[in-house]
Order: structure tokens, then C-alpha cells, then sequence
């Protein structure tokens, strides 16, 4: 086995370009840890904003925090997985953008189904779990109840609508391509709205006889803020989990309550998963799901481990579709 292993870094912020790939000692695990070979690797959006300096981190760092792959060797306090076992694990230091990876053991689950695809399940992990937290643990939804889906032909967006309809929730999901409105009717999304051609509040309120949505899953930023909180329905809920066209900045409580007594969250998965229990049952029923076909999982963009510069490039410009993933 080659004793080093190589990994991207990044030690001054800036454009993909940053990105430099650099050769370690291969590391071994402590008494609570694994170490796994990765196979594949999610890419989320949080990656190129980490990258850019957009949000916080200690320099130099890693990127990526979601990966699949074997087990390689664990410590002497692991008992649930072996050498050999094929799993997947998110970890909320950044570094998966790398061949191999040591990882706390409480944030590894061995895969369900040992024959999946590694792109699949690396392709379901953090935006799986981002989709979990977001359809189960914010409020009760469920049969009959309107949602709004921003970006809903994303990484997230797919899973989460498939999610929502899985519990009969109806959906509104904003796409800005037709290529991707035809997908979420492929992905079971009764009502896509193209986006800027059609009007997203005007789709709400007629596929909700004028009631508005129980809860906006709001993506987008300060380009769609304002009007996604004319969605919400009477005591409604707006979760704004990211914006990538910028921080919709200071919510008035004035307009709260004349929208309608309205609640508004910025939730984060690494809030919803912070404890190990809370990570392994969002885990557990994302696979679940996975497994019987609830959901499917769309892997649009795959690129070579060195060309994660390419992949932060394409996501940035709206090019993907679906989860993206590395591939070692």
C-alpha cells in the first residue's frame, strides 16, 4: 500500500484555481476513529464558498465533508464497521476532497445495501441529510400541505422534493432551465415553475387555493427572499437554508406579522446532525429510502478528483444538475 496519499488544499482563497493538490503520509486512525479509502466524494455547495472566503475557515484547509468508501483499518474502541466494510461518512471538518480519509467513528455508517453505487451514495449523503432535516425535523408536514422548493433541480432540491412527496406533501419547485423543469417531472414535482418566465408566487397561490405554502424551502438568497415570504400562508414557516445570490440581510418584524404572523429559520445540517444520533437516524432513513426507490438519487456532474476546480467552476454557474461528485 503506498504510504502517502494525496489531497486538495487551500491556502490562500480566491477562484477554483486555489485548489492545489498536495501528497501526505497516508494517516493512520486513533482508538475512535476510521480510516477510509475514498471512492467518491460529495461536492456541495458550501465547498465553493469555503473556498472563495465567502465563509469562515482556518487556513490552510481541506474542502469537502461527505465521502463513500472502504474501510482501511479502524482503532481498537470501533465496533461497527470492519476492514473491508464499504461506508459513508460526513464529517464537519472539511478535507474530503482526498483519496483517503480519517474520520470519528461516530460519523461512519456502513452502507445498507454494500452493492450501491459509490457516486449514488456519495451523491445522497450531506444533501440526503440536508433534505432529512428540512422535510422532517423543522415542523410537522405532511398529506395536503403546500411547499414551496427553490432551486428544487439541485443536489438538495431533488431529494427533498422526492422527500415531501413521499410524506404527500404537494410541491412547487423553481427551476431556470428547461432542461431541468423537464427533470422534476421526471422526479415526481407536479407544479415546476421556470423561472424568471413564470411567477412562483402566483403558482403558489393557485396550486394552494390561494392559502399559500405551509412551509418555503428557501435557497436562493436576496434575489427571491422578498417574494418568497408572500408564499407562506397564514402562520406559515420560511427556512432559508442558503443564498448563493446573497444574504437576504435583516427581516423586519413588521413584515412578519402583516405577511401573516409568519416564522422564519436560517437552519444549518451541521445544527441538525451536530449529535451522533441525530446524524445516524438521518442517515439510516435516507438509505432506507434510497434502498426501496422512494428516492432516487440523480448524479449529474462527475468529475476526476484533480479536476474539483472544474466541478466548483460548473456549480457556480448553474451548470449542474442533480448531485455532484468526485471521483478519486
Amino acid at each position: 500500500m503506498s504510504q502517502t496519499y494525496g489531497r486538495i488544499v487551500v491556502e490562500a482563497t480566491g477562484a477554483p484555481e486555489v485548489m492545489k493538490w498536495v501528497e501526505e503520509p497516508v494517516p493512520q486512525p486513533g482508538p475512535s476513529e476510521i480510516r477510509v479509502r475514498n471512492e467518491a466524494i460529495g461536492v456541495d455547495y458550501i465547498d465553493t464558498q469555503i473556498r472563495a472566503g465567502q465563509l469562515p475557515a482556518t487556513l490552510p484547509t481541506g474542502l469537502g465533508f461527505a465521502g463513500v468508501g472502504t474501510v482501511e483499518s479502524v482503532g481498537n474502541e470501533v465496533s461497527h464497521v470492519s476492514p473491508g466494510d464499504r461506508v459513508a461518512y460526513m464529517y464537519f471538518s472539511p478535507g474530503s476532497y482526498a483519496e483517503q480519509r480519517v474520520v470519528p467513528a461516530d460519523r461512519v455508517v456502513k452502507l445498507p445495501d454494500q452493492s450501491i453505487p459509490a457516486d449514488i451514495a456519495a451523491g445522497a449523503l450531506f444533501r440526503g441529510l440536508t433534505a432529512w432535516y428540512l422535510a422532517n425535523r423543522l415542523r410537522p408536514i405532511g398529506k395536503g400541505d403546500v411547499a414551496l422548493v427553490h432551486a428544487a433541480a439541485g443536489g438538495v432540491g431533488l431529494i427533498l422534493t422526492q422527500w415531501l412527496a413521499h410524506l404527500g406533501v404537494i410541491v412547487v419547485g423553481t427551476v431556470d432551465s428547461e432542461e431541468k423543469v423537464a427533470a422534476l417531472r421526471e422526479y415526481g414535482c407536479p407544479h415546476p415553475v421556470l423561472m424568471p418566465q413564470e411567477d412562483f408566487v402566483a403558482k403558489v397561490k393557485e396550486v394552494s387555493g390561494g392559502r399559500g405554502a405551509a412551509i418555503v424551502y428557501e435557497s436562493i438568497g436576496v434575489a427571491t427572499f422578498d417574494r418568497s415570504l408572500d408564499c407562506a400562508r397564514r402562520f406559515g414557516l420560511v427556512a432559508s437554508y442558503g443564498w448563493p445570490s446573497g444574504d437576504p440581510g435583516e427581516v423586519s418584524l413588521m413584515t412578519l406579522r402583516t405577511k401573516g404572523s409568519l416564522f422564519v429559520t436560517r437552519p444549518t445540517v451541521t445544527q441538525y446532525t451536530a449529535e451522533a444520533e441525530d446524524f445516524q437516524a438521518g442517515a439510516a432513513a435516507l438509505f432506507k429510502l434510497v434502498k426501496d426507490g422512494t428516492i432516487r438519487i440523480k448524479v449529474g456532474n462527475s468529475y476526476p478528483l484533480r479536476e474539483a476546480a472544474k466541478a466548483h467552476t460548473d456549480i457556480v454557474a448553474g451548470r449542474t444538475l442533480g448531485s455532484v461528485v468526485l471521483i478519486p
